[in-house]
């Protein structure tokens, strides 16, 4: 299960496993999204290549329009995942605000 959603200061909350199962529907999400956007990963649990695939499609989207995407309370598995991959050369990740 996956939920996102947005938090009082803008930022998207996402919450549960960004898997194959749910990625359509947080591209559709995230596909509403523009400029300069902080995913706040801090009950992120799991994400897998497809999961993957809907950060970088986005990320690409948003830097084509001057904006990019910005990772924050991201979780030390996630953290591996992300460096393993070399996702953390694409995206800004920072420590919880």
């Amino acid at each position: 299960m996956l939920t996102l959603e947005f938090s009082a200061d803008g930022a998207v909350m996402v919450a549960g496993r960004l898997d194959a199962a749910q990625s359509p529907a947080a591209q559709q999400f995230l596909d509403g999204t523009s400029g300069k956007v902080t995913l706040e990963c801090g009950r992120l649990e799991y994400v897998s290549s497809a999961g993957l695939g809907v950060l970088l499609k986005t990320q690409k989207r948003l830097m084509a329009d001057g904006g990019g995407l910005c990772l924050t309370g991201v979780n030390a598995h996630i953290r591996d995942i992300l460096e393993y991959s070399g996702f953390d050369s694409i995206l800004e990740i920072r420590a919880s605000p």
